[in-house]
């Protein structure tokens, strides 16, 4: 994730996000900082409400490292929100908006959220599960096309639009051991929290440099903003086209502040292939953010039946991260934008940098190859290193800057993050094998999760709301492969009743009522025996070969 900005020249620093960004917007106030459709919030503007959220944050009984949650589309309150957070030395925490109403009371428990920030449109959810969230001590909502939101919300607005206090509580004890959370779903059950340290983020996202421009890390604040206020090195014009909730984007976002840039967000709540195009080319933008093939594919499509129809020539850098970008469609981009640098980044919430692969009109690598650097490396199960061209298959680590671990969760703790050859890895579970030239080729998860467009969906919390309808025996869902969403969901059931006809529509209505859209399969395959095995486990790879051989015969 984002491992085309990770340097590994160690920085002199220890560094806080909040510290950094106040410096950088005293010195360029008047920049814009974030873009959403016609308006924009000034860096010194963002800097008055982060600050003003923080002291309300205060006020309503918070503390340090009291848990924030951004529950919100993209749109500037988001950034203000993490930044708010940082200079109220709290942690940020963020929230899939595709939940449903029991995982989203999950996240907010297991986070021991205290502070909920939230779109109005999300009103509904939270008014399910509100009475449970017993830790949360103030909601704020951000007003949306839906509304003003719940009188039992405090405004967001309201908050952030008053005059900070010169000094806060927080200005004492802000840490380069503050936290970030950032939930993922993982592989394996319920989303786990990823711990961040100030510190740990600012250095692993290059700490105001750039390894594929030559630019190396600042050793200073001070050179951060002098490297912010250079005209000779203009900050980038940032394009977020994939959620905010997610690592890519935030990361992403949290890269460009570093260095007084301007963020925007795209206007509508669903991906617009055209709307992008046209917001890139009023603004000028210098770098785009996406996830892999689900965004490049339509971007294709939409260039190829539209040539010359937008003038995206500010363009310097296309960024991905989080699932397959193929080569096929980095090649037709670049037809488009021959002076583009197109970045697949390979990582994980826990485990940015494992890899990037760059691709430009003199050459472009193929699918699911990556470059890695001194603080990569492939392991075997046992702890060996594999060795390039041995043909052994290993697991990718990253050392260096990385996660304390999974909040309150020691046991995958100790899974992810080993120590071995006297270093701590972070070893999220991504299968490879080291090429002679010592690039890596990807071999996918060694379990079952499913990828798709950038989401992950462990197939157990699918099987189990399919099972729960009365016209299925048994279910196993698998991942087939898609050319735009990397996968999609295939489910695989055994009927209550064999004479009796599989509705798809009907069993994906069912699993929307206990899980978020995007986990509903959008093929159904029947068997007439899941054939179980005796401890219960099944065989995922045949009952997907099956799956892949009654939907795509050849």
């Amino acid at each position: 994730m984002m491992g085309d900005l990770v340097s590994t020249q160690a920085p002199v620093a220890q560094w806080n996000f909040a510290d950094v960004f106040t410096e950088v917007a005293a010195a360029i106030t008047d920049r814009p900082c974030q873009i959403q459709g016609d308006r924009v919030v000034t860096w010194g503007e963002f800097a008055a409400r982060s600050r003003a959220l923080a002291t309300d944050l205060w006020a309503a009984g918070l503390t340090g490292q009291s848990k924030v949650a951004c529950y919100m589309l993209n749109c500037p309150e988001y950034m203000e929100t993490m930044v708010g957070a940082f200079t109220a030395s709290m942690a940020p925490v963020n929230t899939n908006y595709r939940y449903g109403p029991d995982e989203i009371a999950y996240l907010f428990d297991n986070a021991d959220a205290e502070a909920v920030v939230f779109h109005a449109r999300f009103t509904v959810t939270l008014e399910a599960i509100r009475a449970q969230m017993t830790k949360v001590r103030r909601w704020y909502v951000v007003a949306d096309e839906t509304g003003t939101g719940p009188d039992w919300a405090v405004s967001y607005e309201s908050v952030v639009s008053q005059p900070a206090p010169t000094t806060l509580p927080s200005d004492d004890l802000r840490s380069p051991e503050d936290l970030l959370l950032l939930y993922t779903g993982g592989t394996t059950g319920m989303p786990k929290g990823v711990m961040w340290r100030n510190d740990d983020l600012f250095n692993v996202l290059g700490a105001g440099g750039s390894a594929p421009s030559g630019i190396p890390p600042a050793a200073s604040t001070a050179e951060v903003v002098a490297r912010a206020v250079d005209p000779h090195h203009p900050s980038p014009v940032m394009v977020i086209a994939c959620p905010l909730m997610h690592g890519t984007g935030q990361f992403s976002a949290l890269i460009a502040m570093t260095v007084g840039g301007t963020i925007i967000s795209l206007p509508s709540s669903s991906f617009d292939v055209s709307e992008m195009c046209a917001v890139v080319e009023k603004n000028r933008a210098t770098n785009l953010v996406i996830v892999g093939q689900a965004f490049a594919g339509p971007l294709l499509e939409y260039l190829d039946t539209h040539p010359g129809l937008h003038d995206l020539s500010s363009l310097r850098v296309i960024s991905s991260s989080g699932v397959m970008w193929s080569h096929d469609n980095k090649q037709g981009l670049l037809r488009h934008m021959p002076d583009v640098m197109l970045v697949d980044s390979f990582g994980s919430s826990e485990a940015v940098g494992l890899g990037a692969s760059i691709s430009t009109a003199a050459g472009t690598q193929r699918t699911a190859s990556f470059m890695i650097g001194p603080n990569n490396a492939v392991f075997t199960e046992d702890g060996r290193r594999v060795e390039p061209g041995s043909g052994e298959i290993g697991l990718v680590a990253v050392g260096g800057f990385i996660p304390v671990g999974y909040y309150k969760d020691e046991v995958k703790s100790a899974s992810t993050f080993k120590t071995i050859e006297g270093r701590r890895w972070s070893i999220p579970g991504d299968f490879a094998e080291v090429n002679t030239d010592g690039t890596i080729t990807l071999l996918g998860r060694g379990s079952v999760c499913i990828n798709t467009g950038g989401e992950k969906v462990f197939p157990e919390e699918v099987e189990e709301a399919l099972k729960t309808h009365p016209s299925v025996r048994d279910a196993v869902v698998v991942g087939l492969p898609d050319e735009r969403f990397g996968e999609t969901i295939c489910a695989v059931v055994e009927l209550t009743d064999p004479s009796q006809a599989a509705d798809l529509e009907t069993l994906k209505a069912h699993v929307i009522t206990h899980l978020a859209p995007y986990k509903a399969p959008r093929s159904l395959v029947t068997v007439e025996s899941i054939s179980r095995a005796a401890n219960g486990k099944v065989d995922y790879r045949r009952l997907k070969d099956h799956a892949l051989e009654v939907l795509r015969p050849a």
